[in-house]
């Protein structure tokens, strides 16, 4: 009976490990673009200036049209200034932002040609301190993969 059970414990592991092999794992890989690597520490600056650090920060690489999600913890009544910037060449960025309980709080969109271009950024102050998930997204018509960047940063002085 004592075999059986130590049988029964090796198949049972051998089978967990096996299955998590056998699952596509995505894996966020960062990319590197220096057009947007420019338009980063610019910003950087600027927003130093007025009180706000970076919380977290991550370049990573997009595919057109999808959506990569950002998790972030927020704490109620602090000011996040949240940016996004994408490839030079899209022709849509969008970045919405969910809550804990999956509704709606923020929803930006830039065109090629607007101002800004490239770059979504707006402010948030939570009312609950929750994860919130961000949902960046490019559409590019010539290159499916894209590089994007995104900044959280967080008011610290007046």
């Amino acid at each position: 009976m004592k075999n059986l059970f130590i049988v029964a414990i090796i198949y049972f592991f051998t089978g967990i490990f096996n299955g998590a092999k056998a699952q596509n794992v995505l894996k966020q890989s960062v990319c590197s673009n220096e057009a947007i690597t420019k338009q980063i520490d610019s910003l950087k600056e600027l927003f130093k200036k007025d009180g706000f650090i970076v919380v977290k920060e991550a370049s990573m690489t997009m595919e057109s049209e999808y959506e990569i999600p950002v998790i972030v913890p927020l704490k109620e009544g602090s000011w996040y200034r949240i940016i996004f910037v994408g490839d030079i060449t899209s022709k849509v960025y969008e970045v919405r932002m969910f809550d804990w309980n999956e509704k709606q709080v923020v929803y930006q969109r830039k065109m090629w040609g607007d101002v800004d271009g490239n770059i979504v950024n707006y402010d948030y102050i939570p009312k609950f301190t929750e994860y919130h998930m961000i949902k960046p997204v490019q559409v590019n018509k010539k290159k499916k993969s894209l590089c994007g960047y995104i900044m959280l940063l967080k008011k610290v002085k007046e």
